[in-house]
């Protein structure tokens, strides 16, 4: 079991408890911008995305955990993190995260995605952790950026948004690289 913890919040895996906060993220257009999921029907379809999630969250070998975000003191709900293990051999993890529109620009995406980043490489040993967003995605960019993840290349149209057709970044931090403490 993954337990991680920052400075302000706590990482649990999602359960089916958390489906009605869940939805509402998902429900949200400027979350679903720069998503390929699209915005659910309804709450039945929100509930069928996290069954699958919630399942491989149990799976026997665990290799694409899904957690909840929440306040670490009230357990308020602040959003969703990804993270996706390839092979033990391979030793890299891809990640993603998707916050509550009133929760963005107070530092959350990058206080979480610092302490995965640390947790990646010091206590499951990967080599490489990366993560993409379309092009326009401005604000992941910064964050990207901040926690010291380094840009290696560009998608073209690849990801299918409402919008169309985008052009994907995609970054990566390596065990070696030097690891920012924001």
């Amino acid at each position: 079991m993954i337990n991680i913890t920052t400075a302000r919040t706590r990482l649990r895996l999602i359960v089916l408890s958390d489906l009605d906060n869940i939805h509402q993220l998902l429900s949200f257009p400027e979350v679903d911008e720069y998503n390929t999921l699209g915005i659910p029907a309804d709450v039945d379809e929100t509930k069928v995305i996290i069954e699958s999630l919630i399942k491989a969250n149990n799976a026997k070998e665990i290799s694409n955990y899904t957690f909840v975000i929440e306040d670490k003191l009230d357990t308020e709900f602040i959003g969703l993190f990804g993270l996706k293990l390839w092979a033990t051999k391979n030793r890299r993890g891809e990640v993603w995260y998707k916050l509550l529109p009133e929760k963005w620009n107070k530092g959350y995406a990058t206080e979480v995605l610092t302490t995965v980043i640390n947790y990646g490489f010091e206590t499951l040993h990967l080599h490489r952790i990366q993560a993409g967003c379309a092009v326009e995605n401005i604000a992941s960019i910064k964050v990207f950026e901040k926690v010291g993840m380094i840009r290696e290349g560009r998608g073209r149209q690849i990801l299918l948004l409402k919008s169309g057709w985008s052009d994907n970044f995609e970054y990566s931090i390596l065990e070696r690289d030097e690891r920012k403490n924001v």
